[in-house]
Order: C-alpha cells, then structure tokens, then sequence
C-alpha cells in the first residue's frame, strides 16, 4: 500500500513562514560579524551559544535524553551535514560574492530537497506539481532579487561551487533528520545536533584561525546574538516542529521564502524601493507555492464543477 503524500497543513505553513522570517533576517546580522571575525569563528559562535542556550532549558524542564548509541552519533551527522559544513561554505562563499547571488543559489536548496526527498520517502514522491511548484517559486526568487545576479554564475568559481554545495547539504540534512531523529522532541533534537555541530566547529575554527576572541565590538556581538540565539536556537525548534508535521522536502520550501523575506525586510527597515520585477517575482514565488500546496486549485475545480452541474 502506497502511503499517503506528505502535505502542508495551514499550521505548518504558518510555522514555515515564521522560520523563513527569521532566517531572512539573518543574512545581515552574518554579514555584520564577518566584518570583525573569521567565517569558522562565526560558526562557532553559532553553534555554541545555541546549543548551551537549548541544554540550559533541556535541563531546566528536565526533558528525557535518548540512551541509545545510535542516536548521538546521528545527531554527530547531522551537526555537519546542518552546520559544520553548509555554515561554513556559504560564509566563506559571501565573502567572495554578491549577496543577490547567494540568496539565489540558496533558493535552490528547494529543488535539491524536492528531489532528495521524493528518492528516499514514499510519502513525498516527486509529482508534476511539487516539481512545477518548486521551479515556478525558483524563478519567482531570480526575478525578485534581480536577473542579472544570474549572470554572475560561473561554474568555475569556487565561490559559488561552494555555496551550492552548502545548498546540498542543508537538503540532505533534512532527508538525514527525518531518517534517524523524528520522534524526538524538537528541543533534544536541536540541542543534540547543534552539540554535535559545536564539537567540530569550535576545535576547527580555534586550530584554523586561532583562538576564539570574546573581546568583540558591540555591534558584532548584536549581530552573533541574533544568528546564534534566533536565527539558530529558537529556528531549529520550529525545524523540527515542521519537519515532524510536513516532512524533509516540504521544509525545504522555507529556502523559497528567506530571500524575498530579506528583500521585504530590506524595504521596511531600510527603505530600499522595490523594482517591478520583485513584485512580479513574489507573484511568481506565491504562484510556486499555491501550485505545490495544490488545496486552492482543487477548491476551484470543485466549485466550477458544482457551478456546471447546476446549470
């Protein structure tokens, strides 16, 4: 028996939203702490607050640790596949190239997640619409930054190679997490994978770029703040809340969101004018996801088969 297609609930959705948010807003506050620490020192910076911030509270509740061997050594894999590795690539990618791009090549973690997903669950197979869905909101996000941010794209750039890279693993991450840490409460789960994340972040970035400095201006210390503490901490509570709910591929669908979010943040809180093409390219992105939750098309169809029929 063919098991049921993983879908987004409106809960769900709202949760994605919410996480989409949130990391939207953590494009700037990175930037800001790159211009003061080295991108491995910012990971650890990342990764170790939020995981001392998560215990504090696992301990505090009291909540139950998994016994089983198994299970800290995925959450081992997991810290890098999540962490270590797409943190640390992507930082050291927009070190070396326009922001636009990066949000663009990030957008693609959607598609990778789509696909990986669909060859690993039976539950998330890869139907016309998920793939039309995803590819329309894609797109949606080119034009919402800007087109021409595409024309930088050059295979032979180790930059945006590694970006990419970063995109494939997050999307393999959430493919690893759904395999071996559902049924865990988000909190544990969070904690367990960012601690397993902190054991090669913080070692790696100390041998590589020397100590880690607490001595750091008060507007990098902002920025580490909120990518550590919500960007990190409190994001991946709702990670797992969502991954639980909808499933890997359908949590990829956050990375559609990030960069449009980041846009609209940029004009609220900056005063940045949007273009006609960002407009048009969030009507493509909300195109993309009506296609992919598909419950507003089926509506129409059943409405304009009551309405024939009733002629």
């Amino acid at each position: 028996m063919i098991p049921a297609q993983k879908t987004l609930s409106t809960r769900a959705w709202g949760e994605l939203l919410l996480l989409s948010i949130i990391w939207g807003a953590s494009f700037l506050s990175i930037r800001v702490a790159l211009d003061e620490i080295s991108p491995l020192t910012a990971v650890a910076h990342r990764t170790g607050w939020a995981m001392l911030i998560l215990w504090a509270y696992i301990f505090y509740r009291r909540l139950p640790l998994p016994s089983e061997p198994k299970v800290w050594a995925a959450f081992l894999v997991m810290g890098l596949l999540n962490n270590v590795i797409p943190f640390s690539l992507i930082a050291w990618g927009q070190l070396h190239i326009e922001t636009g791009l990066t949000s663009i090549l990030n957008a693609a973690t959607a598609i990778f997640g789509v696909i990986l997903a669909a060859l690993c669950f039976a539950d998330e197979r890869l139907t016309r619409r998920r793939l039309i869905g995803a590819s329309v909101g894609f797109v949606g996000v080119a034009m919402a930054i800007g087109l021409s941010a595409l024309k930088q794209f050059d295979l032979r750039s180790l930059a945006q190679l590694a970006v990419v890279a970063g995109t494939i693993s997050y999307a393999l991450a959430s493919v690893w997490a759904r395999k071996m840490l559902v049924g865990l409460r988000p909190q544990v789960a969070a904690a367990g994978m960012l601690t397993g994340a902190s054991l090669i972040t913080v070692p790696l970035a100390w041998v590589v770029e020397g100590p880690i400095s607490l001595d750091l201006q008060p507007q990098t210390w902002a920025a580490i703040g909120y990518y550590a503490v919500v960007a990190t901490a409190i994001a991946y509570l709702l990670y797992y809340r969502v991954l639980a709910m909808a499933g890997s591929g359908n949590l990829m669908l956050c990375t559609l969101l990030v960069a449009p979010v980041a846009i609209i943040l940029g004009a609220i809180l900056l005063g940045e004018r949007l273009s006609f093409s960002a407009y048009l390219g969030f009507m493509l992105l909300a195109l993309g996801l009506i296609i992919i939750d598909g419950r507003l098309p089926v509506t129409i169809q059943y409405r304009l088969r009551r309405a024939q029929a009733g002629r």
